[in-house]
């Protein structure tokens, strides 16, 4: 019976971690997740939702975490055929009721210069500042990524 609650605890507390979010303003910011990578990657990426859910338009302007050297906000274009990543200059537009999705193949924060790997299990502060909104700190959780689709420059 001990190890029945034990698991089921242990389910509800994945889930916790699964769907963790935050709030700034009218900003919503839906579960920030990094790829585990191998320990000699100089790169990582982070994933996450934003949706304004205010009236006005915000951007997010630029992200920063004390994991990496830098972290720059990216997307992925098609060239002629070819998926290459952009820095995206700029910023991020949010129209309001939006929500814009960072996942792989997509928007994502690239993290550059990596001061420790990546490891499942693992969770970092990453800091978003925003135009209108300001900045907010939340905890990105290093989930298993798999070889197939692992993220990399």
């Amino acid at each position: 019976m001990k190890r029945l609650a034990a698991a089921l605890l242990g389910l509800c507390l994945s889930g916790l971690v699964a769907a963790h979010s935050f709030q700034l303003g009218a900003i919503h910011i839906g579960h920030p997740w990094s790829r585990a990578m191998p320990a000699a990657s100089p790169t990582g990426g982070v994933y996450l939702s934003l949706q304004n859910q205010g009236k006005t338009e915000d951007r997010l302007l630029s992200a920063s975490t004390p994991r990496a050297e830098s972290a720059e906000l990216h997307t992925h274009i098609n060239d002629n055929g070819v998926m290459r990543m952009r820095k995206v200059e700029g910023g991020v537009a949010l129209a309001p009721g939006q929500t814009v999705k960072f996942a792989p193949g997509s928007y994502h924060v690239m993290l550059m210069g990596l001061k420790q790997p990546l490891n499942k299990g693992d969770h970092f502060p990453l800091t978003l500042k925003f135009d209108k909104a300001g900045s907010v700190t939340v905890d990105v959780v290093v989930q298993d990524g798999g070889e197939a689709d692992s993220h990399s420059h």
